[in-house]
């Protein structure tokens, strides 16, 4: 027998399908070369003459030019040799160009791991994109429940931190009606004991007795000015214009203004009891005043200053 005639059609088919790898291995190695130069070119053109340099000088379209580029981008080494081992990936460098452009949605470095897990030597061109779609949505459609799951996290953590807030607010609000009930049942206390030490209608006879002299001298001093404007308005007819008093007006005149200065022992006993009701009033005061310093300073020092101000219009009234 001839050494043709010893031929099986295993050797045959062995011998196809590596010639097919190698071609596919020269496409992608040539694809990547061809798109390494078009980058070198693209970089030299000038500004708009792009596109015209493709159609005139290689007879390519913009889409072509760019998924060749993208190749050499995404899947060449830095050897220039169009000979050597220029795919960055044993597993990738087995792809053709029609898969290695399918593939291009893939992020670089799961590419490998989809090559492997996939099968996609025996995968048609449509089913690879399929397969890189269903990639992509999936992987979309985690990062969306990524981002929803982080949102409802951030929520959380917002009402969370608003429930304490709320929570250390009702503590207070607690803390506070607590001192504020403190403070009532103390000033209760100290009402009580300065209304122990009172006589039982005294205080308020001395109260009217003294409003009743004040007003009497009030009416004394009005009725004094009143005159005195009406004797000033009246003209006298003199051929001299002499101021003169009416003798019945001047004792009348005489007999308040002895009435308003002169002081009554019924008036000193008024005084003196007023008195001894203002001195006891100040020191229940200055009792109230401390217990209010021991539980709220804000407070205390408001209240110092308004029994300052008290005490400032006390000496200027006088």
């Amino acid at each position: 027998m001839s050494q043709l005639a010893i031929r099986t059609i295993e050797t045959i088919a062995i011998e196809i399908n590596s010639i097919k790898d190698h071609t596919k291995q020269i496409v992608l190695h040539s694809s990547i070369e061809i798109g390494r130069r078009l980058t070198e070119a693209k970089e030299m053109m000038p500004h708009g003459e792009w596109m015209n340099w493709l159609a005139d000088s290689v007879d390519y379209k913009q889409s072509t030019a760019n998924n060749l580029m993208k190749i050499f981008k995404e899947y060449g080494s830095d050897q220039l040799t169009l000979f050597g081992d220029n795919a960055d990936s044993q597993a990738l460098g087995s792809l053709n160009y029609t898969q290695a452009v399918a593939l291009l949605g893939i992020p670089a470095e799961e590419r490998e791991a989809f090559v492997q897990e996939n099968d996609v030597d025996s995968m048609s061109t449509r089913e690879l994109q399929e397969a890189v779609k269903a990639r992509k949505d999936a992987e979309k459609a985690l990062k969306a429940a990524q981002a929803e799951a982080e949102k409802a996290k951030k929520a959380m953590e917002k009402e969370q931190k608003l429930r304490e807030k709320l929570e250390a607010q009702q503590a207070d609000h607690a803390l506070i009606v607590e001192r504020l009930e403190a403070q009532a049942e103390e000033a209760a206390a100290a009402a009580a004991k300065a209304e122990s030490g009172e006589d039982d209608g005294q205080a308020t006879a001395l109260q009217e007795e003294l409003e009743k002299a004040k007003q009497e001298h009030a009416d004394s001093l009005a009725q004094i000015k009143k005159l005195e404007q009406e004797l000033k308005a009246k003209p006298i007819d003199v051929p001299a214009i002499v101021e003169k008093v009416p003798a019945e007006i001047e004792a009348e005149l005489a007999e308040l203004r002895k009435k308003v200065a002169q002081g009554t022992g019924e008036e000193a006993a008024i005084f003196k009891a007023h008195f001894k009701n203002l001195n006891d009033a100040f020191a229940n005061l200055l009792s109230a005043l401390e217990i209010v310093g021991k539980t709220d300073e804000e407070l205390h020092a408001k209240y110092k200053a308004a029994t300052n101000g008290l005490i400032d219009r006390m000496k200027a009234e006088l």
